[in-house]
């Protein structure tokens, strides 16, 4: 079977149900947190591909996520045998994909792992436990005794590059290996707007005030269910001082001094690239 060439910019159309007869697809399927793939080159995977659900024997429902292109594509769980089709199925946790796959399709496989994420964990009703159900027209599931409708969470958080003159502030969480620096990132609270989170989070993980706050862009990412949303902030004030619990190590870098930093696939890369290229 042909699989699509998509080296050009594709466009998603997500829907909750398919608006057209059965067609080959992309089928993002995952064993807890390991995504099923295939391979494409000794660098990079891609999802499974083909005509129907690839999963044997009784399996939970499928979810249609849309079109990519005009492709149809589906999150499914798997709980049993995939049969191999002809080809070698390798199984990885979704995290360790961040630039193995094509971005797209990693885009749409986090949207994928969410999704049934949200539908495992939301089988039942949180306010009186009544076991719930799909909605016909929308991605929620609602309760039959009370109503209570479940909508898949997605959470805000901020991510700040702080500059200062031509230096930037990068730092080292105790999650990242030995010697790899990014930008700093925090949840938003109840009632925060996002321009307070920046100031809060940088003051309490490395005691620095900031100013002139502003948008750079954003990024959907599944670890588990956020939306990271990028500022730039100028340095306005105060030492570095780190909590020693969120944030180990920070300090100012130059461009062209750079320690093991984030590649472009993140957001996070994307702001500190934006920094380098500014300050050429």
């Amino acid at each position: 079977m042909e699989i699509p060439d998509f080296e050009h910019q594709r466009r998603f159309e997500p829907a909750i149900v398919p608006t057209a007869p059965v067609a080959p697809g992309w089928w993002f399927l995952f064993r807890g947190r390991d995504m099923l793939l295939a391979r494409v080159d000794e660098r990079r995977l891609r999802p499974l591909y083909g005509p129907a659900d690839p999963r044997a024997g009784d399996a939970p429902a499928p979810h249609f996520l849309g079109y990519l292109d005009g492709v149809p594509c589906h999150a499914a769980e798997v709980t049993g045998d995939v049969p191999a089709a002809g080809e070698e199925i390798i199984e990885r946790n979704l995290y360790r994909l961040h630039g193995r796959m094509d971005t797209d399709l990693f885009l749409l496989a986090g949207r994928a792992y969410q999704i049934l994420e949200w539908d495992r964990n939301h089988r039942f009703c949180g306010r009186c436990g009544t076991p719930t159900e799909h909605a016909p027209d929308q991605r929620a599931r609602i309760c039959p005794r009370c109503g209570h409708t479940q909508f898949p969470r997605v959470t805000p958080a901020m991510m700040a590059l702080v500059r200062r003159g031509r230096e930037l502030l990068l730092a080292r969480s105790p999650r990242y290996p030995e010697g790899f620096y990014s930008v700093l990132a925090g949840f938003a609270e109840p009632g925060e707007t996002l321009e307070g989170c920046v100031r809060r989070e940088v003051r309490e993980e490395v005691g620095l005030e900031v100013r002139d706050i502003r948008y750079f862009g954003s990024q959907p990412w599944p670890f588990p269910h956020s939306l990271m949303v990028a500022f730039i902030a100028d340095h306005a004030g105060g030492e570095i001082r780190v909590d020693g619990d969120e944030i180990l190590d920070a300090g100012w870098y130059r461009p062209d001094a750079l320690p093991d930093v984030p590649g472009e696939m993140s957001i996070a890369g994307q702001l500190i690239r934006w920094f380098v290229d500014t300050h050429r």
